[in-house]
């Protein structure tokens, strides 16, 4: 597994299992836009792994929480790691699959994180636009697997 992101001196990074997906439709990619305190940064929709699911199983509740997106999972594309802190300065590594996901429904009153915000971007720019390493070298993986 790949790791990314600068492990700071001093501080105790904890695993957090997760599942990030990337889902494409007439060339762009959703991912979400977060607001918080700090500003905003663009993610790839997903998140923790809670309790007993499976990286599939969070994939789908991650999706509808942060976006009223229902997808279903494909394929796990990668799996990588990235050290970072949350906006709270907890620091986590998150680790787990980025998976590529399809479309099955849509309702934006699903979502119930107001501070994410479903959005369309190029796959290009969201390459420099992804707050984490992780997420962008995924999107490259998918891009580079597409041609």
């Amino acid at each position: 597994m790949l790791q990314f992101g600068d492990r700071q001196s001093g501080l105790v990074y904890r695993d957090r299992p997760t599942a990030f997906g990337l889902l494409v439709e007439a060339g762009r990619l959703a991912c979400v836009r977060v607001d918080r305190d700090a500003g905003s940064y663009f993610d790839l929709p997903g998140g923790a792994v809670d309790g007993d699911e499976t990286e599939a199983e969070a994939l789908v509740r991650e999706f509808i929480e942060e976006t009223g997106l229902t997808v279903r999972p494909v394929s796990r594309l990668v799996e990588a790691a990235q050290y970072f802190r949350k906006t709270d300065s907890t620091p986590l590594n998150n680790r787990g699959g980025i998976w590529i996901a399809e479309r099955v429904a849509f309702d934006p009153a699903a979502r119930i994180e107001a501070d994410h915000e479903l959005v369309w971007l190029d796959p290009l720019a969201a390459l420099s636009g992804l707050r984490h390493e992780a997420h962008a070298w995924a999107v490259a993986r998918m891009l580079r697997q597409s041609t």
